[in-house]
């Protein structure tokens, strides 16, 4: 099967279990999608082991909702990527699917995996740059309210999470797209600091 085919057969799949919303839905897993093929221009990168991993890496996340045993959203997407894998008829060898799994796993800033191929750790970097910019603090903020916060708690996402998101980037040209997009949310954190009245 050709590798058009196979990607446009998983996007589908992930598509299909994809939350629907803008936090986390597939929107943002093709911004993540968009921003892998940006990191790993000129980086030797396996585009195909990438471009796999960005589409299944967040199907957990609605099991994961739902689950009692509170499991990780990519461990639970890593499960579901190998089973999904395992019943489509692609020709793909044992070290590809494991290089794919390790990046579902290791993708997420929760789950405290160490990335450890360069597609994982580009994945890693892209997963967190839209955390961050204009799409991050719309994502940010769209976040706290859903869980029912306001803005003291934007304020303390920002603080304990997002903003601490650049240091934890393994990549120099991922952190030269942080250093751009930190500045919208510095300005907006240091402005709201001030409009809310933390600063007297």
């Amino acid at each position: 099967m050709l590798e058009k085919k196979i990607l446009s057969i998983v996007r589908n799949y992930a598509i299909n279990n994809s939350e629907v919303d803008d936090i986390h839905g597939f929107s943002h897993t093709e911004r993540v999608h968009k921003l892998s093929m940006q990191i790993s221009k000129n980086m030797g990168a396996n585009l195909f082991i990438l471009k796999m991993s960005a589409f299944l890496r967040d199907i957990g996340r609605i099991r994961e909702k739902n689950s009692s045993l509170k499991e990780n959203h990519a461990e639970l997407s890593a499960k579901m990527a190998s089973q999904f894998l395992n019943t489509i008829n692609i020709e793909i060898s044992d070290n590809d699917k494991l290089n794919i799994i390790h990046c579902i796993r290791a993708h997420s800033f929760s789950n405290n995996i160490v990335p450890e191929t360069l597609e994982a750790k580009i994945l890693s970097d892209a997963d967190k740059l839209d955390a961050l910019g204009a799409i991050g603090l719309y994502r940010t903020i769209g976040f706290t309210l859903k869980k029912n916060g306001g803005i003291d708690q934007v304020i303390e996402h920002l603080e304990n999470k997002i903003l601490k998101l650049r240091d934890r980037l393994y990549l120099e040209k991922s952190r030269k797209i942080a250093d751009e997009r930190n500045k919208i949310l510095w300005d907006f954190y240091n402005n709201i600091l001030q409009d809310i009245g933390h600063y007297e």
